[in-house]
């Protein structure tokens, strides 16, 4: 089937006469940008042009509230900023959205309101600016070119910044939430200096919603497990 056929069959499946059928499935394909592929067969969709028709399925109903279980898993950056594009008109257009997504800068993009859920529990709400400041102001992130220096870098940043320190060791390095700018960047320069550890470079930066996620659940790490090193699951 064609994709005007496929919006067109759910159409008649929502309760619409024919004449309303046709008039919903053009809006729908007008309204996602699928007026040049609408009428070849689905099997030659991109991924995102298959998202997209994914969703105008559901807004043939008109509906009021559209529930989106992670809609752009799977899709390249050009698919997936299709796809925003899309959530982006439906809200505009009166349409609230309830998405669920494991990649936290696609929330950081398109949500008024976050929920963090970890282990099963909602661990922190609000807006992203909001959750971001829950963390501090600024984040200190120290890569450590040697692994077993991790634990020793953490334990110097824990000493001079607000803490509490994650490490990441995938990615080798240390993040520690910061409140005193540049004169705690320069705090920490030199207790990691004192301290002997090696570091190749430290920065001083907004945190991403990625950071923020990290750090609240480390901070809700079970009783067995050590909030420095516990590697969170997205959930």
């Amino acid at each position: 089937m064609t994709g005007r056929e496929n919006l067109e069959m759910v159409a008649r499946l929502f309760g619409h006469h024919r004449a309303a059928t046709r008039v919903a499935a053009t809006a729908v394909i007008d309204k996602l940008d699928l007026g040049e592929v609408a009428d070849r067969r689905t099997s030659a969709y991109s991924g995102g042009q298959r998202r997209r028709l994914d969703l105008g399925a559901s807004l043939v109903g008109a509906p009021r509230l559209l529930l989106l279980d992670e809609p752009t898993t799977g899709l390249d950056p050009v698919g997936r900023a299709d796809v925003w594009d899309a959530v982006r008109g439906l809200v505009a257009d009166g349409t609230d959205i309830v998405l669920t997504t494991h990649y936290l800068g696609e929330a950081d993009q398109l949500a008024d309101q976050v929920v963090v859920i970890d282990h099963g529990k909602a661990i922190a709400s609000g807006t992203v600016s909001h959750l971001k400041a829950g963390i501090g102001r600024d984040l200190i992130e120290v890569p450590v070119p040697h692994i077993d220096q991790l634990t020793r870098a953490a334990s110097v940043l824990e000493s001079v910044t607000a803490g509490p320190p994650f490490i990441d060791r995938s990615g080798g390095r240390v993040q520690s939430r910061a409140s005193g700018g540049t004169d705690e960047l320069s705090g920490a320069i030199a207790a990691l200096a004192d301290a002997q550890v090696p570091v190749d470079e430290i920065s001083l930066r907004h945190p991403t919603l990625d950071e923020v996620f990290l750090m609240l659940t480390a901070n809700h790490a079970r009783p067995d497990a050590d909030a420095t090193t516990r590697e969170p699951h997205l959930r």
